[in-house]
C-alpha cells in the first residue's frame, strides 16, 4: 500500500464493540479507507458499535465522509437480526450526514433492513467509483449472496464482504441468494482482480485475516469447479 492510502481492518468484538457478545460471535470486519493527505475516510459495513468506529477515526485524525455497504444483512449495516437490534448505518447518520453507497439492486433491501428511506441511500452500478480525497475505490457488483452484494477494489486491496472468504464463500439460501450468480461473480466478475491483490473478507472465518487472491484461487474450494454444472453439483445445488 502507498503512504497516502489510509486502510484499517477492524474486527468486531475485539477492535471495537468489545463488550458486545453478538459481535464477538459474528466476527465481522469493518474497514476504514481514506486519504491520509486530506484526512477523509469512508467506513465499510459499520455495524455493532458506531461510536467505537468514530473513536478510531478521530484517534487517527480522520473525518468520515461516506459509508460503503457490501450488502443488506444486519450484521454488516445494522437492523434486526434474529430478534436483536444491531447498530448500523441509521445510527451513524445521527452523527454524520454522509452518503450511503450501495449497488442499486440492494437499495430496497437495505431500506427494509434499516428503516432508512431511499432518498438517503445512493444506488450505484458496477464499475462506478467513489473518490475519497485522492483515493479512488471501484465498486464491483457481485450478486449471489444477495442481489446487490458488492466488493471494493482500492489500490491492491479487495474488500469482499460476504461474496468471498479466504476459505469458502457467502451462503445463497437466504432471501435474494442465487448460487448461479455467485458462481459468475467469483469466476467472471472478480476475474479482473489480479492474483497479487490482497483479499480482505467480511468475517474472520480463517486463521488469517487476509491473503492474496492468488492463494485464494489456488486453495479455496470454491475455485475447484471448472464449470457452472460442476459448481452446482459440488455444492448440492443441482
Amino acid at each position: 500500500m502507498d503512504e497516502r492510502l489510509y486502510f484499517r481492518q477492524l474486527l468486531s468484538g475485539r477492535d471495537f464493540a468489545a463488550s458486545d457478545m453478538i459481535a464477538r460471535q459474528m466476527v465481522n470486519f469493518s474497514y476504514l479507507i481514506g486519504d491520509r493527505q486530506t484526512g477523509e475516510a469512508v467506513v465499510v459495513d459499520p455495524a455493532y458499535d458506531v461510536n467505537g468506529l468514530f473513536e478510531v477515526l478521530e484517534a487517527d485524525g480522520m473525518t468520515l465522509v461516506g459509508v460503503l455497504g457490501t450488502h443488506y444483512h444486519a450484521d454488516h449495516i445494522g437492523g434486526n437480526m434474529m430478534g436483536y437490534q444491531i447498530q448500523g448505518v441509521s445510527d451513524l447518520l445521527e452523527r454524520a450526514d454522509v452518503p450511503i453507497h450501495l449497488q442499486e439492486p440492494e437499495v430496497e433491501f437495505v431500506s427494509k433492513t434499516t428503516g432508512l428511506t431511499r432518498d438517503v441511500l445512493s444506488g450505484h452500478h458496477s464499475g462506478d467509483t467513489v473518490t475519497v480525497g485522492g483515493i479512488e475505490i471501484e465498486l464491483i457488483h457481485t450478486p449471489g449472496h444477495t442481489p446487490g452484494s458488492q466488493c471494493f477494489l482500492v489500490r491492491d486491496c479487495l474488500v469482499s464482504g460476504d461474496t468471498l472468504f479466504l476459505d469458502g464463500c457467502g451462503r445463497t439460501d437466504l432471501p435474494g441468494g442465487d448460487p448461479e450468480e455467485l458462481y459468475r461473480s467469483l469466476t467472471d466478475r472478480l476475474a479482473k482482480v489480479p492474483d497479487s491483490a490482497t483479499l480482505f473478507p467480511g468475517h474472520l472465518y480463517s486463521a488469517e485475516p487476509s491473503q492474496s487472491m492468488g492463494e485464494t484461487r489456488a486453495l479455496n474450494v470454491v475455485y475447484r469447479p471448472r464449470s457452472l454444472e460442476q459448481w452446482m453439483m459440488m455444492f448440492g445445488f443441482g
